[in-house]
């Protein structure tokens, strides 16, 4: 390499970018060349996006309908959907998002199972004696039909005839001795047995909200299924009932 061309190079000046003068420091950094294209390239797009827009509304149809439009509202100029009612409750939707369709189910199971056992522990017995039964007795002639006493023939008291379930006979009325402690026993058998009866229609109300989690995560695995047709969905899901859909048959092959 020449000298000339050795001088020139050491005495060429290096260019750098200029910084922020101390007297505007208070505004901020200075915008570099990388930070306007930055800038610029954003607000390109976003012109490009209104242009887009002013042309799809001054094309639009104006007898187009699409269901946004009645499930959402501007008010004050700010845009907001429509809120609905959710379909699920939110212990409904807890176990549909953390437990699968085998622990509902077995879930479920066990409940219809307690239920069971409690109803036949109990006996419906208030239900059996609100029911209206009727008993023939035949006799032989007018005279005993005068004289006929159904508490003589039950041989049993006069005040249990109007039951339907545990009416002692007279025999076993003389063996029971009733005394002060028994009333205290007898009142906290009652209260035992309303307890049951909470307990009966809280399992009751239980098995059926598991029978309706079970049915809609049933539907659900059904919907995901692949077929040729969609299928149609004829009742929307409540929280008390699952959504009913119509399936189009499909030979399987």
């Amino acid at each position: 390499m020449s000298s000339w061309k050795k001088a020139a190079k050491s005495n060429q000046k290096v260019h750098r970018e200029r910084a922020q003068p101390a007297s505007r420091a208070h505004l901020g950094i200075l915008e570099k060349k990388q930070d306007y294209k930055k800038r610029a390239d954003d607000q390109h797009e976003k012109d490009d996006t209104l242009k887009l827009l002013r042309k799809r509304a001054l094309t639009r149809n104006p007898d187009e309908f699409y269901h946004h439009m009645i499930n959402s509202k501007v008010q004050k100029g700010e845009h907001h959907e429509l809120e609905k009612e959710d379909e699920h409750t939110p212990s409904q939707i807890r176990l549909m998002e953390t437990q699968d369709l085998k622990y509902i189910n077995m879930k479920r199971t066990m409940e219809a199972n307690k239920i069971e056992r409690l109803q036949g522990r109990l006996h419906m017995t208030d239900v059996a004696n609100r029911t209206k039964n009727k008993h023939i007795f035949f006799v032989d002639d007018m005279e005993e039909a005068k004289s006929f006493d159904v508490a003589d023939r039950l041989q049993t008291h006069p005040s249990l005839i109007g039951r339907k379930t545990n009416r002692p006979r007279l025999d076993q009325l003389e063996k029971l001795v009733i005394e002060a402690d028994d009333e205290k026993a007898i009142l906290a058998m009652n209260d035992a047995r309303e307890k049951s009866y909470q307990e009966l229609k809280s399992r009751v109300d239980r098995e059926k909200e598991l029978t309706i989690i079970q049915q809609k995560m049933e539907l659900k695995q059904s919907l995901r299924e692949k077929r040729a047709r969609k299928p149609k969905r004829i009742k929307k899901g409540t929280k008390d009932s699952a959504p009913v859909y119509k399936f189009k048959y499909e030979r399987k092959r």
